[in-house]
């Protein structure tokens, strides 16, 4: 018998070699890395990939829209301090993802959007392959970085980046890039297990600066009126503990900011927001903790603050002092470290707010709060805001692990004044952006990574941003409860056509007689239609009690409501509709 030849030989053990492909290895990458949740909507050249990390134990959430899937990924990643991660198709399905990756970034939510994309060379000529489009450029502008993997020997090293990138210093949206052609090629197994990284400190602690603390620690105790504004970022922070301490060992009276009520309760006798105005207005010395000094506070400017007000800023971003106003003491770092310096640098006694201004805020308090009792007395008819509101917030008292997803215009600002929170991290709203169409996906997020039951108070025109996510949640059996309130109309539903003769409704004109509740059944969920308080009781907590997916479709007068909601002074004024003249046909 003839010996085999070296060639021969080489041939079988190439045959024998174990392979991989970029597919494994970012599967591989991502479990790795602990990631345990995919957010996504599938297809070229993405769907394999999804296939396969369902296969290797990574849970993945089909969306309808990839808007949505990253809106999910975003609050995924609010809420477990670890990046949310969004898988989208290439072109058009990632300029879709795009919008909530930038929304990520924006609101400091550690996401990252991966993409799958057309082949460079193709792309870089211009020779119009399949969705061809430059992806990394086009997302470079809206996100804190985007990345390319351009060899399959580098796909562990893209990963790795991004996550870091999204999760270190000032969380955001990044971008990752994985061509079509890097997926799909192949290497020797063992060779790509050693390109692969785990992450060590992700997120490294950073320590204010000794000279800082106690520069801020001398301006507060010597503020005559000091007060507290707590922001999302102090809630992401997971620091609860010591931001209640810091509050109660010092009593000054604070501010929390939509996403971080629930830090402490909404009943805290320090909190001074059913005192906004009078606080904001005669702060002489004001704390921002993980919040920013943007529109959501009037970029710190009179007549809403005191124009002779101190800002001390606790951030993790250097670039964010000075934004708007003067900060006298910045403290950079992560909150956690922050309040750890002060605790150690303060003298007993040091920092006190004076009884005096605690119960100047507490009385206005207890004027604005019986004020709002009696409002939420009424129970006119057709039902109001107030009314659906007030029976919402009455049931989760009794059910306080319930997470609660709030957008829209009237119905995220009256709902934002009426349900209080007692738990860090049950509120995701709107946001610093103040976009709609989050609803679906932050309540899905909610559901999947929480494990909890989650109701979503959505405006009727809110809501028809993301509404076929309805049936993602019944699809995976979700408990959430999706409460509509609809007046039929984008604000409000009485606003008329001024051209008599045309039967298209006005630009805000909704479809009154739209019954939510029909397309969730159609989905297998549980409907329910509401047209009193009493029955968005009855209906709540029996769709809380079931565990599974409903929708209350609440009948709202369509003459409740405002313009713009509490925003309406950003609408630029000019000549109203009631002076143009229509036009003759």
């Amino acid at each position: 018998m003839t010996a085999p030849s070296a060639l021969e030989n080489a041939a079988t053990a190439d045959t024998q070699a174990e392979l991989t492909d970029g597919y494994h290895l970012v599967v591989d990458s991502l479990k790795l890395n602990d990631v345990d949740t995919i957010y996504g909507v599938v297809g070229i050249p993405i769907t394999d990939l999804a296939r396969l990390a369902q296969a290797q134990g990574i849970r993945y959430i089909g969306f309808r829209h990839e808007s949505n899937a990253g809106h999910a990924a975003a609050a995924a990643g609010y809420l477990t301090k670890r990046p949310g991660v969004a898988l989208t198709v290439s072109a058009p399905g990632f300029l879709n993802g795009l919008v909530a990756l930038a929304n990520a970034t924006t609101n400091c939510f550690p996401m990252v959007q991966i993409s799958g994309s057309s082949e460079r060379h193709l792309v870089d000529l211009k020779q119009g392959d399949y969705e061809e489009m430059d992806q990394l450029a086009a997302a470079q502008p809206f996100v804190k970085a985007a990345y390319r993997v351009s060899r399959v020997e580098d796909i562990g090293r893209g990963i790795a980046r991004a996550l870091r990138t999204a999760i270190s210093g000032r969380p955001g949206g990044v971008y990752l890039d994985i061509p079509a052609a890097v997926l799909g090629s192949i290497m020797d197994a063992e060779e790509g297990a050693k390109t692969l990284s785990r992450l060590v400190d992700p997120a490294p602690r950073q320590l204010p600066a000794p000279e800082a603390v106690d520069r801020a620690v001398e301006i507060l105790a010597g503020a005559r009126r000091p007060l507290v504004v707590l922001g999302k970022g102090a809630a992401y922070a997971q620091a609860d503990g010591k931001i209640r301490d810091f509050i109660e060992s010092t009593g000054i009276p604070y501010v929390p900011m939509s996403m971080a009520k629930g830090l402490l309760p909404d009943n805290h006798p320090q909190s001074a927001a059913t005192a906004r105005s009078l606080a904001l207005k005669k702060a002489d010395v004001v704390m921002l903790v993980g919040a920013r000094l943007n529109w959501l506070l009037n970029h710190g400017e009179a007549p809403q603050w005191n124009p002779d007000a101190k800002f001390i800023q606790v951030d993790i971003e250097p670039k964010e002092m000075d934004s708007n106003q003067p900060i006298a003491a910045p403290l950079v770092g992560d909150i956690e470290s922050v309040l750890d310096a002060l605790a150690e640098r303060t003298k007993p006694g040091q920092i006190s707010a004076p009884a005096a201004w605690r119960e100047e805020l507490g009385a206005r308090s207890a004027q604005n709060v019986a004020k709002m009792a009696e409002r939420l007395k009424a129970d006119p008819h057709p039902m109001q805001f107030m009314g659906a509101l007030k029976a919402v917030r009455d049931v989760l008292h009794e059910r306080q692990e319930v997470y609660l997803v709030n957008e829209g215009a009237n119905a995220l600002d009256i709902a934002r004044n009426v349900i209080d929170m007692h738990v860090p991290r049950h509120r995701l709203d709107s946001g610093t952006w103040g976009v709609m169409g989050i609803g679906m996906g932050y309540a899905i997020a909610a559901a999947v990574e929480s494990g909890k039951p989650v109701v979503a108070v959505e405006g009727d025109s809110a809501f028809g941003f993301s509404g076929m996510e309805i049936e993602t949640i019944c699809r995976y059996n979700l408990p959430v409860v999706t409460v509509i309130m609809n007046n039929g109309g984008v604000y409000r539903g009485d606003d008329v056509n001024p051209l008599d003769t045309d039967n298209d409704p006005s630009p805000t004109t909704l479809m009154l007689q739209a019954r939510h509740d029909k397309m969730i059944e159609a989905f297998g969920g549980k409907g329910y239609r509401a047209t009193t308080p009493a029955e968005v009781t009855a209906a709540l907590t029996e769709a809380l009690a079931s565990g599974g997916p409903a929708l209350i479709d609440c009948a709202i007068d369509p003459s409740a409501g405002t313009e713009s909601g509490h925003i309406a002074h950003l609408n630029p004024k000019g000549i109203t509709v009631g002076n143009i003249t229509p036009a003759k046909k």
